[in-house]
């Protein structure tokens, strides 16, 4: 069922926010950019006029100065020329960094910091000559013309009125020195770019609460939009648990191929079973190299038989060793004693069946901290 724009009442999820900052799409508002950019423009211009002006006199009386050796000698006047135009550089690119400063501080003021470059991709979509017809009948399209409209025919009433009023004195400039003239023409620009400031100012006012409102409709959901988004949410959800589930399985084929290479197994006697294995030349002390519960413990067992490694019944520290060791980490320290104990039964139980020594008896009561038992923890807590 294809959702109509009437359809589209419920607000935008985080989720749609998110992918559409992700490609670009923030709210945006012109008129307080263009704001932002005069209004440091007309700041860059009005701090750095004085100095701006001492130079141009410098450069006038310079360059409108001749002498004999300066006619005589046409490279003089290339070398002055270069001179003016560094001196010239100079004063226009505070100018121009000012304004580049202002009009990308302006975007981050507007809509965030946002890198995108899905917006500078091609869109060949965008050539099709009847959507394009439809986007210039859109709501977008007819406030912009409208907001455009008006911003114009204010500002050139503004500017109108302005020049009415200065003409008389911008015709006296003509009868002044230089350096008054200057001064009086720098008054004017003055007046006229704070004119320009307010009008663009109140459009700003203006424009950035409408260009909010107009986003938040723009990312508008539809009943279906939802269902379709958490639809998507359940299966990237079932992609990672499956994901998960592989990562575990093989997890655990590196597990049990590590049991044929441990010393014993500690079993508790089908619920809880913890690989071990010792090298006193390569360890600092005993390592668990696998470790499983249920029907990963009667796994490990098997493995453990199949490759004749000694497997004991020793239900306190195989749920001690469960609960407090991970895979391919040392023992506690706690659980030393209790794991030299029955590493000791197991190499005197070898060295018997090789014909070296005596059958041991049976197993002695392993040193096992009752604080690091889960069961025996469970039964004083109950």
């Amino acid at each position: 069922m294809s959702d109509s724009s009437q359809d589209k009442q419920l607000p935008a999820s985080a989720r749609k926010l998110s992918k559409a900052r992700e490609e670009g799409q923030v709210v945006r508002s012109k008129d307080l950019g263009h704001f932002l950019v005069v209004l440091a423009a007309a700041g860059v211009l009005m701090a750095l006029a004085p100095m701006w002006m001492d130079r141009l006199q410098l450069q006038l009386n310079a360059g409108l100065r001749f002498d004999a050796r300066t006619v005589a000698n046409p490279d003089m006047m290339l070398t002055r020329l270069g001179q003016w135009t560094s001196q010239a550089m100079w004063m226009v690119i505070p100018f121009g960094a000012g304004v580049a400063l202002a009009s990308l501080a302006a975007s981050v003021l507007a809509g965030g910091w946002v890198m995108s470059l899905k917006v500078i991709f091609p869109n060949f979509g965008k050539l099709n000559p009847i959507a394009g017809f439809g986007k210039l009948l859109s709501t977008q399209q007819l406030i912009d013309a409208l907001k455009a409209s008006a911003m114009g025919l204010i500002l050139g009433a503004v500017g109108v009125y302005f020049l009415y009023k200065a003409w008389p004195g911008l015709v006296d400039l003509l009868a002044q020195p230089l350096p008054a003239a200057i001064h009086d023409l720098g008054i004017t620009i003055k007046q006229v770019i704070t004119s320009m400031l307010v009008v663009l100012g109140l459009f700003a006012i203006v424009d950035w609460p409408l260009q909010r409102f107009m986003f938040a409709n723009r990312m508008k959901m539809s009943h279906q939009d939802l269902k379709d988004e958490q639809r998507q949410q359940e299966g990237n959800m079932e992609v990672k648990g499956r994901i998960r589930q592989r990562m575990r399985e093989m997890a655990r084929k590196r597990m049990l191929s590590a049991v044929p290479t441990a010393d014993l197994v500690v079993m508790n006697p089908t619920h809880y079973a913890v690989a071990l294995k010792y090298d006193e030349g390569k360890m600092g002390a005993p390592r668990v190299v696998a470790k499983g519960l249920d029907l990963l413990a009667l796994r490990i067992r098997d493995v453990a038989t199949e490759n004749r490694v000694p497997v004991l019944e020793a239900p306190p520290l195989a749920r001690a060793l469960y609960a407090n060791t991970e895979v391919d980490s040392e023992v506690p320290m706690a659980l030393y004693s209790a794991v030299a104990q029955v590493l000791a039964y197991v190499y005197q139980l070898k060295a018997a069946l090789a014909g070296h020594a005596a059958l041991p008896g049976n197993l002695p009561d392993l040193d096992v901290p009752v604080e690091l038992d889960p069961l025996a923890t469970a039964k004083a807590d109950a």
